[in-house]
């Protein structure tokens, strides 16, 4: 307690200074940066219009070598053509080379580290910019009540969980983001507030705004091209590693602690209450649990849309505005003879024949399935 005449405010727990946070923010747009160098959209939207040739006319052609946003003014750092990538940003191919997270990469190939590259990764100006400011609001007040060890730990734990139950669900997509991480700092807020239940005042306002807050981020998954699995499984992760990692001590153990000499409590407080110590156990044990079996069961194929039929309602719900089944707009099927390519937009069911001088060139074949379907 202060002295007589002191004004310092008394504080029950350290305060820590936020820099991670602000470094893990920094080091998602570096990675956003060397992504659009690699991308080179101008470089590689030459080389398909050098492949298309003469045969397919000047239009094509055009199109394909001025198709990046923004070329004349980010040169190599230009972004892919907004129908191929509403977000503003690079190529799924380009996405994939530098770490996004697909299925049959880590089943089959062993590339399990794609579940803890993909969350620094997004898929445009749009993604991360959205990602990056939520980290920002909710990450640094986080790491000032709990410190930079936990959170950081708390942070990466979670977006691997969301990242886990996306790749056993979304098996033909690829994934990348930081939002199974958000979610999982979101969730380790909700568990946060009942293990240390009986420190808090207003309980029930600070409950229930924090249950709408995670209620309303969580409808949003259920929009068209949301991975979902991965908000769940970040913040099914978060929420259990909250129970670990966020315990806080009973004010009376602090109290008797920071008391001056000669004014002890005679009964020794305890500094955790026993509901704590039963939450943290369990807990721990599920996490436990669940990541094993999580990582097991996706080594050896396991596809859990397959044995669960309702369960994509979790990420997308249809409605009469959107068709959760509805092929992407830019996706063609293909077959080839020679140097002769057919395609058919999957979206507008129309056919065309080309006659290219590189039919397996995967740009040509690209820029000409966004003019067919467009």
């Amino acid at each position: 307690m202060p002295r007589r005449g002191e004004t310092q405010e008394f504080r029950p727990f350290r305060r820590w200074f936020p820099f991670l946070v602000p470094l893990f923010v920094a080091a998602n747009i570096a990675l956003f940066v060397r992504t659009m160098y690699v991308n080179d959209c101008p470089a590689h939207a030459a080389a398909a219009a050098a492949a298309i040739g003469d045969s397919v006319g000047g239009a094509a052609r055009a199109a394909a070598a001025h198709g990046c946003m923004l070329e004349p003014d980010l040169g190599r750092y230009a972004f892919q053509p907004y129908k191929e990538n509403p977000l503003v940003g690079p190529t799924s191919a380009t996405l994939l080379e530098m770490g996004a997270l697909e299925t049959g990469k880590v089943a089959r190939d062993h590339e399990w580290w794609r579940l803890i590259t993909c969350i620094w990764l997004h898929a445009g100006v749009i993604h991360i910019l959205a990602n990056m400011l939520s980290l920002l609001m909710i990450g640094i007040r986080l790491e000032k009540e709990f410190g930079f060890l936990r959170i950081g730990t708390l942070y990466v734990i979670s977006g691997v969980g969301g990242s886990l139950l996306s790749a056993l669900f979304m098996v033909s997509n690829i994934s990348v983001g930081a939002s199974g991480a958000l979610f999982g700092l979101l969730g380790s807020m909700l568990s946060e507030l009942i293990t240390n239940w009986t420190i808090y005042e207003n309980k029930c306002a600070a409950l229930l705004t924090l249950v709408m807050i995670i209620v309303i981020n969580l409808a949003v998954g259920i929009l068209p091209h949301v991975d979902n699995f991965a908000h769940i499984g970040g913040f099914v992760s978060g929420f259990f590693l909250g129970f670990v990692l966020l315990m806080r001590p009973q004010f009376g153990y602090i109290n008797q602690k920071n008391s001056r000499l000669g004014v002890h409590s005679a009964t020794p407080k305890s500094k955790y209450k026993i509901y704590q110590i039963v939450l943290l156990v369990i807990a721990l044990v599920i996490l436990i649990c669940g990541f094993i079996t999580g990582y097991v069961l996706l080594m050896h194929g396991f596809d859990a849309s397959q044995q669960c039929s309702l369960c994509h309602y979790l990420s997308c719900v249809p409605t009469s505005q959107w068709d959760c089944n509805k092929a992407p707009s830019n996706y063609c099927l293909s077959s080839q003879l020679g140097d002769q390519l057919n395609l058919t937009c999957q979206s507008t069911g129309k056919t065309e024949m080309y006659v290219i001088s590189s039919p397996s060139n995967p740009e040509a074949v690209k820029h000409l399935c966004l003019g067919l379907c467009s």
